[in-house]
């Protein structure tokens, strides 16, 4: 089912946007007009490139730069070979909770799914090792999972756990089981620090194909190492989420606040 938006006045000299404004920048409002007026669909679909053309009565390219910028601004998102959709509302994301991926999307009333696209064991590249604390080659756990959010891939996640601190992990379910709880309820291991670091970055084409994007496009990386009760960095996330899926947040006192 996709949205149908209302037949639009061609645009011309006589239009009621000011005259030198972009053609870009006017077919821009009018579709945040259009969208503003007409309720989501289902799915949220928009109608097709050539629809939009036709009903906006403008070319290819200035629909594309109009549709590109609405999407930087997290209006709107693309998804290869199925067309352009309204953006749902971000994911809050609070850094300090620390909540597993599950529970901080269901305690937002959404959905969450996983899918596991790779588990298996390979030595540790210098860039894990050094993040681990671990000699260069030394056996790490790789797995790699996509997430969603309402039935939308929103979170390409690639994770690299010590295997001398979890033995035997990847016989267990990677799907539904969160690997905080198998921490705590198999290993006896338990997080008591996380380190994070965020940066805008781009999707390269492993993530683009799980996310169903375009490769180089816009995303957050959240990178995250979890320590354990003994202070020991015992794995390290490295996320990539769709630019527009989530809003980071931390809530902190300042230091020496009374």
């Amino acid at each position: 089912m996709t949205t149908t938006l209302p037949h639009a006045t061609p645009f011309s000299a006589d239009n009621a946007l000011p005259r030198l404004t972009p053609p870009t920048s006017r077919l821009q409002q009018a579709l945040l007009g259009m969208l503003a007026e007409e309720a989501p669909s289902a799915t949220g679909r928009l109608p097709s490139e050539r629809q939009m053309m036709e009903r906006f009565s403008t070319t290819r390219i200035t629909l594309r730069e109009a549709l590109m910028q609405l999407e930087a601004e997290g209006r709107i998102y693309r998804e290869s070979r199925r067309g352009w959709f309204v953006s749902p509302p971000r994911l809050r994301y609070d850094l300090l909770a620390s909540l597993p991926f599950k529970e901080m999307v269901a305690s937002q009333q959404r959905c969450p799914e996983t899918e596991v696209l790779k588990a298996t064991q390979c030595p540790a590249q210098p860039k894990v090792a050094a993040r681990l604390g671990i000699l260069e080659g030394a056996p790490v756990f790789h797995i790699i999972r996509a997430r969603r959010i309402d039935g939308r891939p929103v979170l390409y996640v690639e994770h690299y756990l010590r295997a001398d601190c979890f033995p035997g992990i990847l016989e267990h379910d990677l799907v539904t089981c969160s690997l905080t709880e198998l921490y705590r309820s198999h290993y006896g291991i338990r997080i008591s620090r996380v380190s994070f670091e965020l940066c805008s970055t781009v999707l390269h084409s492993r993530a683009a194909e799980a996310l169903r994007a375009a490769s180089g496009g816009p995303a957050q990386r959240v990178t995250r190492i979890n320590y354990d009760q003994n202070g020991r960095a015992i794995d390290y996330d490295d996320e990539l989420w769709r630019h527009d899926a989530i809003e980071l947040t931390v809530s902190a006192a300042p230091q020496g606040s009374a």
